[in-house]
């Protein structure tokens, strides 16, 4: 029992580390050591302590157990307790910066990952930008920039001040400010998606978004924006903030295929990006968020909205006053076509068409300087607009064309249809149609070159040629008439008659060395214009007439210069050849005078100018044409349809004759009158001791020189004979009459018979 009292009081004593003992020094370890020497610290435990070895014992011990142990949670609830708040503060912290540390590890190996498939920094550039073709008027003035961009590039300095500002208030505000890429404005664009919950705002800057542009495809995913981020560190540390801006502005898409503010400017407000104001500005600023959906030629109204947006934001920046928002709101809305419209990008299409093969491949930006006066351009377009909006319904004519160039054959207006916005293909240059009866003064021409002249006289009856009897318009007979009567009344049985005594195969030489380049079939018919042709070189071929003989090419490309002003072609067209004798000028241009004076031309009259010209009209009404000239200009002018419908009886006296006077009436506005050469005054005459003229002012000018009978072309005859000198007297009534029955041709052999004895024809 001494024994067991003894054990019982050294169990209870305090173990070092309990609640009522926490201050002792030393900690007591229990030992379990057997067949040793034993000391009063020693713990030995019995059977009476085992479980089961004594029930009230093991009970008390239990109980002494809980107690301890409950002791023990309640000191350290009561810890807790007093620390929580502090306690999940620091735990949120500790998270935080643990999350915080492998998210910076996982961006790094992002970064260092994407970053080694990308090329070398060493060997980063900014591609060129492509080339830009600037197509500019006789004036000056820019007609067109064409390239894959649609227009120049503009420093900041050189555009309207205007731009930059409302682009940096909608698009990238801290842009002078941040190092490429903007924390803040991710943060904030991430905020505000969340919140929204959808698309709103982007979090790239102007430099990311340059940087996408320039290197990157349009795919999103997290390589291609890792490579962004990383792209647009470089640029910022490579260019200016003024440079990049500008370099943006030059290549951001502003919807309906324009790339950069000049061709934007154009494209919608058909002006310069130097000229913006600040609605404009405004709304360009605008269509960067979507450019094709807020496009003003697709949706005006949500155009016009967003630039209300931009205006906002301009003014929250400081960059404008509210008086200045209130001027730009009271502005009209801005209206755009669907295309670029103007008849003048006939032209620009028709530079592009022919620059590579003045130039080569086009690598470099160039100026190309025109001969269109814009002027005369402007009047063109309207005349045609307005003869189809009166008369195109009613007369079922749907599309126009006209062309119109000076003595050297530089082409100074050219509209290639009703609308360039609604359709884009030339009918001034690329189609091909048959000029009718507008083909019969080569026909004349060539007759006159063998010894015709304007008083010959031939029978007006039916006439049969193989199988062909050609008639006239209005299905009558005059019986005798000169030439000069049959070409102002558009006689089909003389033309006829005419082609066959000349030979059909020197008709097409005669239009070949004129200026016609089509190929064209040799037979009689071609007397009645039936060979296709373009409008632009059937009335360059009309320009020998008007200029005295001279070819006169057409063209509407003067010079072609690099930016710096390095000349890589010019031509000025001032020694073109001759190929028309100038009495056989005078002889035709009499006649033609007399279609506008007394002949189907009528309509085309001017007043206060002499003027000569020549209608045409296709089978069953398909196409209606006039050409005609001035001492100034020779403007041809088309009427019909596209898909040749009949229209409703529309002569080339009628319609195109009426939209040739005028266009040719304003284009003529405040000008001197002078008269069509070899047509007032004395005869021409040219003796050998004559000198030819030198250049195509003097023959215009009707200042003849002579030089020596190289200088004109052999007229075709046939068979050794000369053409004999014809007599412009009035023929005597013999009372013969040339056969009806023209039959075969004699090639250019002259037909002689006693009636052109008797009458010199």
């Amino acid at each position: 029992m001494a024994g067991l009292a003894s054990r019982n009081a050294h169990l209870e004593q305090p173990y070092p580390g309990m609640a009522g003992n926490r201050k002792s020094p030393q900690r007591i370890e229990p030992s379990f050591e057997g067949g040793r020497g034993r000391d009063d610290g020693e713990l030995r435990v019995d059977a009476a302590d085992r479980v089961g070895g004594g029930g009230r014992k093991s009970g008390s011990s239990k109980s002494a157990a809980k107690t301890n142990r409950s002791k023990r949670g309640s000191g350290r609830g009561g810890s807790r307790g007093g620390g929580g708040l502090t306690g999940l503060i620091r735990s949120m912290v500790y998270w935080c910066v643990v999350l915080g540390i492998w998210g910076a590890i996982g961006v790094g190996g992002l970064v260092l990952y994407y970053g080694s498939r990308m090329p070398s920094a060493t060997s980063w550039a900014i591609p060129d930008r492509p080339p830009n073709v600037k197509i500019l008027a006789v004036s000056g003035d820019i007609i067109a920039n064409r390239g894959a961009t649609g227009g120049e590039a503009l420093s900041l300095e050189n555009m309207s001040p205007y731009i930059p500002q409302a682009v940096i208030a909608i698009e990238d505000r801290r842009f002078y400010s941040h190092f490429g890429v903007d924390p803040l404005g991710l943060a904030r664009a991430m905020l505000t998606n969340i919140t929204t919950g959808r698309m709103v705002q982007g979090g790239s800057t102007l430099t990311q978004q340059l940087a996408k542009n320039l290197f990157l495809s349009p795919e999103r995913t997290l390589e291609r924006k890792v490579q962004e981020v990383l792209l647009a560190v470089w640029l910022e540390q490579k260019y200016t903030k003024d440079q990049i801006l500008a370099m943006y502005l030059n290549r951001v898409f502003f919807g309906s295929n324009a790339y950069g503010v000049e061709a934007a400017s154009r494209r919608y407000f058909n002006k310069s990006a130097r000229d913006v104001n600040l609605g404009e500005a405004a709304l360009l600023a605008g269509l960067l968020k979507a450019p094709s959906r807020l496009s003003p030629a697709r949706d005006p109204k949500a155009a016009e909205e967003r630039a209300q947006l931009v205006l906002g934001a301009m003014r929250q920046e400081g960059f404008i006053t509210d008086a200045e928002i209130k001027t730009a709101m009271s502005q009209p809305p801005t209206k755009a076509k669907s295309f670029w419209s103007g008849a003048q990008y006939y032209v620009a299409d028709m530079v592009m068409d022919q620059l590579p093969g003045m130039v080569g491949e086009i690598s470099q930006d160039l100026v190309v300087d025109t001969t269109l006066d814009l002027d005369l351009e402007k009047k063109a377009e309207e005349t045609l607009a307005a003869s189809l909006d009166e008369s195109g319904e009613k007369l079922n004519v749907s599309q126009a064309a006209l062309v119109s160039i000076d003595g050297t054959g530089a082409i100074r207006a050219l509209v290639g249809g009703r609308d360039y916005a609604d359709s884009q293909f030339d009918r001034a240059v690329k189609a091909k149609r048959q000029p009718g009866s507008a083909f019969k003064p080569f026909v004349y021409a060539a007759a006159m070159e063998i010894g015709r002249t304007p008083m010959s006289i031939r029978n007006d009856a039916p006439v049969r040629i193989g199988n062909w009897t050609p008639e006239n318009y209005d299905e009558k007979y005059r019986g005798e008439v000169s030439l000069a009567t049959a070409l102002a009344n558009s006689l089909n049985t003389i033309a006829a008659q005419l082609v066959m005594e000349v030979g059909p195969q020197n008709v097409i030489k005669l239009a070949h060395r004129l200026g016609i380049e089509s190929e064209m079939q040799a037979n009689a018919s071609i007397a009645l214009g039936t060979s296709e042709v373009s409008l632009v070189e059937l009335t360059s071929a009309y320009a020998p007439f008007m200029n005295g003989g001279f070819k006169a090419t057409p063209h509407v490309i003067k010079r072609v210069s690099t930016a710096d002003g390095t000349v890589l072609y010019e031509n000025t067209y001032d020694n073109p050849p001759r190929v028309l004798d100038p009495a056989v000028v005078s002889e035709m241009n009499q006649m033609m005078v007399g279609v506008i004076e007394h002949g189907t031309g009528k309509s085309a009259k001017l007043k206060g100018w002499q003027a000569a010209g020549k209608s045409g009209t296709t089978q069953s009404f398909r196409d209606a044409l006039f050409v005609g000239f001035t001492s100034n200009l020779t403007t041809g002018v088309w009427f019909g349809n596209d898909d040749g419908k009949s229209m409703k009886k529309v002569t080339g006296g009628g319609l195109p004759a009426k939209a040739w006077h005028d266009y040719m009436t304003a284009a003529h506005e405040g000008l001197p009158p002078s008269p069509v050469f070899g047509t007032t005054g004395v005869q021409p005459t040219f003796e050998d001791n004559q000198a030819a003229p030198e250049t195509v002012g003097d023959v215009i000018s009707g200042t003849f020189g002579n030089g020596g009978a190289e200088e004109f072309p052999q007229a075709p005859v046939g068979n050794g004979q000369a053409a004999a000198q014809q007599d412009l007297a009035q023929p005597a009534n013999s009372g013969l009459v040339p056969p009806a029955d023209v039959g075969e041709t004699t090639g250019a052999t002259r037909r002689t018979t006693l009636l052109d004895i008797l009458t010199g024809g």
